[in-house]
């Protein structure tokens, strides 16, 4: 087996491996929830919109105001696909983070192990 203190050095090793990945983790999912909101209130204002385009043809609209209405519609469906886009790329990114997180705590988590079975070795 390693000597104490190598496994010393692998377990600090490990550690900060593990700090940064739970680091970008907490960012990753932080992206995720920012673009869950933006996502929610792009729709928000996309069915706010039309509940004013169904109550502004109840009330008599112009055709250019109508076809100004529909343009703006329009965008905003645009900006809903990107930003479901943006979304599913954050999410995409946080299951990364979440594996690299989990595969540098299983390798701490073994480096520990060894020391303490070195420590129960050594007492014998």
């Amino acid at each position: 087996m390693a000597n104490p203190s190598a496994l010393d050095t692998l377990i600090e090793l490990a550690q900060r491996d593990s700090d940064a990945a739970a680091k970008r983790l907490g960012a990753a999912l932080k992206g995720v929830e920012e673009a869950e909101q933006k996502l929610q209130m792009l729709l928000g204002y996309r069915d706010d919109y039309a509940n004013k385009l169904d109550q502004a043809q109840m009330n008599g609209i112009t055709p250019f105001a109508y076809a100004n209405f529909v343009a703006f519609v329009g965008k905003l469906d645009n900006a809903i696909n990107g930003q479901q886009e943006v979304l599913k790329h954050a999410k995409y990114k946080s299951d990364l983070e979440k594996a690299t997180w989990q595969e540098s705590e299983r390798k701490r988590l073994s480096y520990r192990t060894l020391n303490e079975r070195a420590a129960a070795e050594a007492l014998k």
